[in-house]
């Protein structure tokens, strides 16, 4: 499975709901990422230019982009980035392969 993490921000709106109806929302996102065949790993509400983020476990970038598209639908959200990531163990293989490719790409203009 790929781990993606999609960060995003409420409307005015949303908020409103929420205050005048708290609940924990990792309930509903992972009942929408087990229903594609997926997990929540973490959520989290922070300060700045996004109101929070989830780090989710997926089979693949079509079902995350599923998710993504499904939460965006509901007008809940203002702003909704996501993202794949990997662990930095993962790093010294991606240079190997950055390495292969460096020899052969050219720049624009050359």
């Amino acid at each position: 499975m790929a781990k993606y993490v999609t960060f995003f921000s409420y409307t005015a709106e949303t908020w409103a709901k929420m205050i005048a109806n708290p609940s924990d929302r990792r309930a509903a996102v992972q009942a929408a990422a087990e229903s594609l065949g997926g997990s929540v790993d973490a959520a989290y509400f922070m300060f700045g230019a996004h109101d929070g983020f989830v780090i989710t476990d997926l089979p693949d970038s079509g079902r995350a982009a599923g998710l993504s598209i499904a939460v965006s639908s509901t007008g809940a959200i203002r702003a909704l980035e996501t993202h794949e990531i990997f662990a930095s163990s993962d790093l010294p293989a991606v240079l190997e392969r950055a390495a292969a490719v460096q020899g052969t790409y050219r720049e624009p203009g050359t």
